[in-house]
């Protein structure tokens, strides 16, 4: 573990927060591969909301480009389906770790790290930081909500 990755870690963990430092993001859509604009490091968002809903990577055979990142799908249909409807299958806060959204700071999400609540997808920095959001996921989103209608819309993916 590198010493960049241990101090986010710690961080994440701090309370309060004031402020994480996010990894690949300025407030807009969480991009998780190094040095490219691909949301969700680049798992397919509807695969989420299929069948066992286990998420899969997506292939850049079938990529969207959505409010400034690029999407990756598993497949044509369900690049069409997020291309109809991007707000039913975008992860909310931008893709950030819900958690640290109820802090009012942005934080990496991990796209393996999910949990889909009343339809929304919601992901999270890290194993510690979930375990504490799902023992109180309805405080944490009434915190986060609001908490994300804050940042500014020229930097953030709006729902």
């Amino acid at each position: 573990m590198t010493f960049r990755t241990l101090m986010i870690a710690a961080a994440a963990l701090a309370a309060p927060i004031a402020v994480i430092a996010p990894a690949h993001a300025d407030g807009g859509v969480f991009v998780g591969v190094e040095g490219s604009n691909i949301a969700v490091s680049g798992y397919d968002t509807v695969s989420y909301f299929q069948g066992d809903g286990v998420p899969v990577k997506g292939s850049a055979d079938y990529k969207v480009n959505h409010n400034g990142a690029v999407w990756y799908f598993a497949n044509q249909a369900n690049a069409d389906a997020f291309k109809a409807n991007p707000a039913a299958y975008a992860p909310k806060y931008g893709g950030h770790c819900a958690w640290a959204m109820s802090r009012g700071a942005l934080a990496p999400g991990d796209p393996t790290l999910y949990k889909i609540v009343d339809g929304d997808l919601y992901l999270n920095f890290n194993p510690n930081v979930q375990k504490t959001w799902l023992a109180d996921i309805d405080g944490f989103i009434a915190k986060s909500d609001p908490a994300w209608t804050k940042i500014p819309d020229g930097k953030k993916f709006g729902d």
